[in-house]
């Protein structure tokens, strides 16, 4: 059965009211529902290219469908060529208006290559479809284009200043990445606010004010080696398996409870010879029995709510592997990942606004997910520029990452009148942050 995903269509998408919008939010949501067939018909366009992170050609081909799209709504728009940093590239477009400057992130691939069996856009019913990347984020891309249409219609987008950045590489991201990501924080250098389209926890009573980072460590451990008769003796010691084993064993011990903070070793090898094929994730470990280990490599992940946490974790990791079991060495070091989007101030203000621009369309109240819910994304690299940043505002959606991936149609117009109406009041009111940042 298609997943309750949608809990009876979101409960028929809450009502239809507009009894709290005003004259010309009212023109911008009527907008939207008259572009609704056409939206929904270039949504199955751009899901029926394949765009796999890899696929270089195919990210390329719908950057420039989403191109023509800003171009006709009179953005200034350019393509930025993947190349330095192994990947197709990212669109960039601008639109100069006049008061704060919002920054809209999307991106074009998805995780689905080539050689993936699902690539077909597919409708299971009058408003469930299925497709590689419907949700994760085709969805959304095509939000942002509903939402600034409806603006430019009701006469509202001459005046914004909107930069948009779609990424192509949020799946699998380009290295190294400061260049993957330097035109996206230049964008949030120049922007006062960050709005994200990504489908978030897939539902859309929710949205994301604070999203943990998603950064890599990697141990490397050495011991004696030597046959097994003579481990624990003060010239053999306790091998490095032991050694790997204690510093894991405190790791989980030290950190396991700390809220909103995760950590994983995904990949050890061990024995008398480690032969680590770092590419693939993968690699060789030689030893046996009779014989105490020699080496030891681990690589994991971390994920914190915090740039603060996150130092702190790293302290503490560093303090446990520096305690050393007899005769062995122990070395950690961090990999550059995806930043937090820390639960700050001004981003829950930005979520109050969304939630009474929803509240006022007559689709319900919209509640922050929690952080353990939404993993890593491309807005979290604002989060050092902008006075408030906000995610999840892409299709209700389930499935993300499969070939069970579906969304939600009727959701569609439902996120577009949402972003229309929140883009306006932020460009046209003056808005107090009270950022913690």
């Amino acid at each position: 059965m298609i997943r309750i995903l949608f809990i009876v269509s979101l409960t028929l998408l809450y009502t239809s009211s507009f009894a709290q919008l005003s004259k010309v939010e009212k023109k911008v949501a009527a907008s939207v529902d008259s572009h609704h067939a056409e939206a929904i018909k270039f949504l199955e366009q751009v899901v029926n290219i394949n765009s796999g992170s890899m696929n270089f050609e195919g990210v390329y081909k719908v950057g420039q469908l989403f191109k023509a799209k800003f171009d006709a709504l009179g953005f200034a728009t350019k393509w930025i060529d993947g190349k330095p940093f192994g990947r197709a590239g990212h669109l960039v477009a601008e639109h100069k208006g006049k008061g704060k400057t919002l920054l809209l992130i999307g991106h074009l691939d998805t995780v689905f290559e080539l050689t993936s069996p699902f690539q077909q856009y597919k409708m299971l019913n009058d408003s469930i479809a299925s497709g590689p990347g419907v949700g994760d984020m085709k969805g959304g891309d095509v939000v942002i284009i509903q939402s600034l249409i409806a603006l430019q219609e009701a006469g509202l987008l001459k005046d914004i200043n909107i930069i948009v950045v779609m990424t192509g590489d949020e799946e699998l991201s380009g290295h190294p990445l400061e260049l993957a990501r330097y035109d996206l924080i230049e964008a949030a250098k120049a922007a006062d606010i960050a709005i994200g389209f990504e489908d978030g926890s897939g539902n859309p009573k929710t949205a994301v004010a604070s999203r943990r980072s998603s950064s890599g460590w990697q141990l490397n451990i050495t011991g004696n080696a030597a046959h097994s008769s003579q481990i624990f003796t003060d010239k053999v010691g306790a091998g490095a398996i032991y050694e790997a084993a204690r510093i894991l064993n405190d790791f989980y011990e030290v950190l396991s409870k700390v809220p909103n903070l995760t950590f994983n070793p995904g990949l050890i090898l061990g024995g008398n010879t480690v032969e680590h094929d770092e590419k693939m994730n993968g690699g060789n470990a030689y030893g046996k029995g009779n014989i105490v280990s020699k080496n030891v490599l681990v690589t994991g992940d971390i994920r914190a709510i915090s740039p603060e946490q996150l130092a702190k974790t790293q302290i503490i990791m560093k303090e446990i592997v520096a305690k050393h079991l007899p005769a062995t060495q122990a070395e950690i070091t961090f990999n550059v990942g995806y930043p937090p989007l820390a639960p700050t101030k001004g981003n829950y203000q930005l979520l109050k606004m969304f939630d009474q621009a929803s509240k006022d369309l007559g689709y319900g109240s919209v509640v922050a997910v929690n952080p353990r819910d939404a993993g890593a994304a491309d807005i979290s690299f604002t989060a050092a520029y902008v006075d408030m940043a906000l995610d999840g505002l892409g299709l209700g959606s389930s499935g993300g990452h499969t070939v069970n991936e579906l969304a939600n149609l009727n959701t569609l117009k439902m996120q577009a009148k949402r972003a229309a109406v929140l883009i306006h009041r932020l460009a046209s009111a003056p808005v107090k942050t009270n950022s913690d940042r």
